[in-house]
């Protein structure tokens, strides 16, 4: 397509095989021209763009310097993210909840999505950078979302497809390619600004005495020998960027699912009454307690994902795989295969409980925390985000519908709209 190689994996069994077994070939991402114009070296692809790779070819002759930064950039993210780590934020959860809860309670329908994204990223901003974020008026969120909607218009897989089959393109003005690429300008503003601004902020606290603990202060405090502060920002950066769209792209769905199915939501409720006992809001302690709200969450992740490459030739199955290709697991095809979900395409949380009514498989096991090398180093801080706003909307608040002027109820139409990650 468009003289791209790509291979889409249409099954979870194979995406296993493939991105995790034989993963030395497959843990690389393909180079995408619309990312390294949309956004300046040291963001997004931070590996590829700190090492200065502007073909395939370069990046293949680089592939020891690539593996030794993934490792040490998801060496970094492991420290503040791995599971026992992420388990001792109760606190931090419980409290942005909280505050998540309040706002929703005034909130309008069009709303609803400024708030859960407020509540993803003043907790990761919190891990990161120590910095409490004040909802769309923070500084440092309001620039990440201008950046967002920017970048769901420019790194399309039609536009990356036609800057590869056309590269004469980029060296074009961006003012003749349209509207959408005249912002690229702004793009790479914005991503320098939230590469250094918040990290040199931490750095001026930790001067005048007054840094909260975060991953940057953490590592500004201390000599590192793997590290320098380059690689710092990147991680942190990137560290804010991913989970702050994914995390409230799960929540909205939840919370479109609960007003769409009224019994699941009676029912999770029920389970949170029978294990908050003294009428305590519930907290992570109780989680073990509540396996069908855990069952709601694997039931309404929506599908994310981000291409892998290959380093080598390969052959699966008698199928001839190009050493360079792109390759995509579909997982919406992964969620709609009925030999694992017969009747997918009907919401039901029970499907992930034994007959004991237990979780049939950790939530992070999930594919939609991706495979492999590239597995999400976040995925425990994200379930423990995700589980402990649900939990707490689920015990304060009653989502139903709006009603109209006339007090009739306005059914609501189940729609995504595109974005980075979904």
């Amino acid at each position: 397509m468009f003289g791209i190689d790509l291979i889409i994996i249409n099954s979870e069994t194979i995406a296993r095989e493939l991105l995790d077994r034989r993963s030395g070939t497959y843990f690389t991402r393909p180079v995408i021209r619309t990312n390294e114009l949309y956004i300046l070296p040291g963001f997004i692809h931070f590996v590829l763009y700190q090492l200065k790779m502007q073909s395939w070819r370069v990046f293949q002759s680089c592939i020891p310097s690539v593996w030794r930064n993934l490792r040490q950039h998801r060496k970094i993210f492991h420290q503040v993210l791995r599971a026992e780590v992420s388990v001792s934020y109760r606190e931090l959860y419980s409290r942005h909840a909280n505050e998540l809860v309040i706002n929703l309670l005034g909130a309008t329908s069009d709303l609803l999505q400024h708030h859960t994204e407020a509540y993803a990223a003043s907790l990761i901003m919190a891990v990161t950078y120590g910095h409490l974020a004040h909802g769309h008026e923070d500084s440092f969120h309001s620039r990440t979302l201008e950046l967002f909607d920017i970048g769901k218009h420019t790194t399309s897989p039609e536009k990356a497809a036609m800057f590869t089959a056309f590269p004469f393109l980029e060296k074009l003005p961006f003012w003749c390619l349209g509207p959408v690429f005249s912002l690229m300008g702004r793009s790479r503003e914005l991503s320098q600004q939230l590469l250094n601004e918040p990290f040199n902020e931490v750095k001026a606290q930790l001067a005048n005495g007054t840094a909260s603990h975060s991953l940057v202060a953490d590592f500004l405090s201390q000599p590192h020998d793997d590290a320098d502060e380059d690689t710092m920002k990147a991680v942190a950066s990137m560290g804010f960027i991913a989970g702050m769209d994914t995390v409230a792209s799960a929540l909205d769905t939840f919370l479109l699912a609960m007003v769409l199915y009224p019994d699941v939501q009676a029912r999770a409720r029920a389970e949170i009454d029978r294990a908050a006992k003294h009428d305590k809001m519930p907290c992570l302690d109780d989680k073990v307690s509540l396996p069908y709200l855990d069952a709601i969450l694997r039931e309404s992740i929506p599908c994310t994902g981000i291409p892998h490459a290959t380093l080598s030739d390969d052959v699966y199955d008698g199928y001839f795989i190009l050493k360079g290709a792109v390759v995509m697991v579909n997982q919406w095809a992964l969620s709609r295969d009925e030999d694992v979900f017969p009747d997918a395409s009907c919401f039901d949380p029970s499907r992930h409980l034994t007959v004991d009514g237990m979780l049939r498989d950790p939530f992070v096991n999930h594919f939609a925390f991706g495979h492999g090398r590239r597995i999400c180093p976040g995925r425990w801080f994200a379930e423990n985000a995700l589980w402990t706003a649900a939990a707490t909307i689920l015990a304060v608040l009653r989502i139903d519908h709006a009603k109209d002027s006339n007090g009739d109820r306005i059914e609501v139409k189940p729609e995504f709209t595109t974005g980075l990650a979904v």
